[in-house]
Parts: C-alpha cells; structure tokens; sequence
C-alpha cells in the first residue's frame, strides 16, 4: 500500500517541508533507508544520518531545524517517535487476519467460543474455557480448563494460560510465555520440602502485552493482578501474588519476589530485581540490573543496589573505579604515618 507526504500530514497532523506528492510504500530505519521508506528521527544522535538517508519521507518534531540540505522530505510532528508508533499500527492493523478453527485444533465440548476468533492447529482449548470475539489462539498454544480469555487477544504459539486464569480485552501473549504456572512455594520439611499448593489464580486485565517465555506465578492464594495497560518484556519473572500497577513496564530479564506490589506507570530496565512482600510507589524510575531490596517511594529516578537516587549512584560509581588508586595512596599514609611515630618514639 502506498501512502504520499500529504496524506500522512493529514493523518498525523503535522506539517510537510518538501514535496508533498512524495510517495512510500515501507518502513526503514533513518540510517538503512531506500527510496519508498518512511523513516524517523527523534534521538539527536541519529541526526547525522538525516543528510545522507535515502529514505522518500522522514518524520521530525517540529522544532527541529536543519543544518544543511535534505533530500528527503521531512514530515513535521510535535513527537516522531509517538508519529511513527501511530503509522506503524496503521499497518499492522491493515495486514489480513486468520479467522476460522482448524481441524487439528482440540477444543472441548464445554468450552465457548465468541465470533471471528481463529484457532490455529494442535491448540488446545479446555474444559469450560471461555473465548471472546476475534481472539487470535496460533498453533500450539495451550488455554487450560475454566481459562477466560477476552475480545480481541493474541495468544502466539506455545503460550500456556494454566487453569482458572484471567485474560482481558487486546492483550497479547508472545511466544512460550507461561501465565499461571506454580508460584515458587515451599516449607522446609525432614528430609526436604514439601510443596504447597498454589490454588489462586492470575488476572491480566485489558491491554497488557507479555513478551516471549516471559512467566507469570499464579498465587498461593488469591490472585497476582496485572493491571490494565502493563508490557513485560522477554523472559520477566513475576512471583506470586504480585501486584502490578497499570501501565508500568519492565524490560527483558527484570524478576519480582512473590507478594511485592508494584505501583503505576513505572519504568524497570533489563535485569532489575525487586524483592518480596515491599511496595513501590508510582512513577518509579529504575535504571538496568538495580536491585531494590525495600520499599521506595514514588517519583523517584533510582540506580545501582541496592538502589540508590541515580545522581548519588553516578558519583559513587566515579569513586568506585578510582579505588585502586585510593587503596594505594592510603596504604603510602599509613607507611608515612607508622614511620612518623616510630621517630617520634625514638626521640623520647
């Protein structure tokens, strides 16, 4: 499909510098850009290649202003990132979807299923399993007994929803990810551990996107929510009975302990761990691999374990490689020191 300048300032409501008949029919990033690409730039490192991009349209924010000329046409909106997100979800929305149930998929006899839903071959859809409309189940996944999954889903091959868990309108669960399994539960006994049953559940409520063999804990008892509007990224760990604010988001690898509970509209980087039974704030900053091992407050940027205000963090961590250097300039005054006192001993 082919879109031209002008109908894509219309669409964003931004501004065309250049040809406005200029036409695209891909996307490309700015730096591997052909002609027909729609590109952007909103990271001002990227800026340098703007002037040797290939690309037919780039999107800009509005307060950019160039340095020298461009060849391609620029389209001026307040946020190009948030731009290019749009169009992109334009075209994802415009790619033909698979409807139908093929006849390799098993789907028991009490389970429901709502209209226009496609389930792909050797899923398996349980006992009392409930399917909303134009739900999308790929080829082996996996909703267990009693599972209730809502309107307009997507569950990717090998994802597994386990028994009794919750799913909500627009989520989308990518591959291999496991919602439901057993939270992490056992009593110290002779000889081993027992385990302990986890009988509660999981609920994800609307708009929430796990990433691939990413694993949601059902509770002990209960529930572990997710709230509306969360993304966990590839191969997050969430432990039982956690509770998750809406639209937080935590990148790949981040792990939390069960009973922890997360507040709203908070940013994990990569590997970040948070232990058990704390509760965090809202608009929590945290940068990669922190640990916070207590509760925090809100409205806070935090770095390092355990995690500490990042501007602190930045200063410890210029101390930190000048220890060496330290280490031996104080070693130089004790030596000085110790000969200090052994003259003045010998003057006595």
């Amino acid at each position: 499909m082919e879109f031209s300048a002008k109908q894509i300032a219309e669409f964003l409501g931004g501004e065309v510098v250049g040809n406005h008949e200029a036409k695209v029919w891909t996307f490309a990033k700015i730096e591997e850009g052909t002609t027909g690409a729609l590109s952007f730039l909103s990271n001002p490192k990227y800026a340098p290649y703007l002037y040797e991009t290939q690309s037919s349209i780039v999107l800009v924010n509005s307060d950019f202003v160039p340095e020298k000329q461009i060849n391609a046409t620029l389209v001026k909106v307040p946020n190009a990132y948030q731009a290019i997100a749009q169009l992109l979800q334009l075209y994802e929305s415009m790619k033909p979807k698979k409807f139908g149930i093929s006849p390799l998929a098993y789907i028991s006899d009490s389970a429901k299923v709502g209209n226009n839903v496609y389930i792909g071959p050797f899923a398996y859809v349980g006992d009392g399993a409930v399917i909303g409309d134009n739900t999308q189940v790929h080829p082996h996944a996996t909703i267990g007994d009693g599972v209730k999954v809502g309107t307009d889903t997507i569950i990717y091959p090998n994802a597994t929803i386990y028994q009794g868990c919750i799913v909500g309108n627009r989520c989308i669960l990518h591959a291999g990810s496991v919602i439901g399994a057993d939270g992490f539960g056992f009593a110290p006994a002779e000889g081993g551990y027992s385990k302990i049953p986890q009988i509660g559940i999981v609920e994800l409520e609307d708009d929430v996107e796990i990433g691939a063999n990413a694993c949601i804990d059902r509770a002990t008892m209960g529930r572990t929510l997710i709230h509306h509007g969360v993304k966990l990224d590839n191969m997050v760990q969430i432990g039982h009975n956690v509770e998750i604010g809406n639209d937080t988001v935590m990148s790949a690898q981040c792990g939390v302990a069960g009973s922890a509970k997360v507040g709203s509209w908070s940013m994990f980087g990569g590997q970040c761990g948070i232990a058990g039974h704390i509760k965090l704030g809202d608009r929590l900053n945290v940068g990669a691999q922190s640990g916070i091992p207590g509760p925090e407050k809100g409205d806070q940027t935090l770095m390092g374990y355990p995690a500490i205000d990042h501007r602190k963090f930045a200063r410890s961590a210029v101390l930190y490689k000048k220890l060496p250097e330290m280490y031996s300039q104080l070693g130089a005054l004790q030596r000085e020191l110790d000969n200090l006192k052994k003259k003045i001993e010998e003057t006595k």
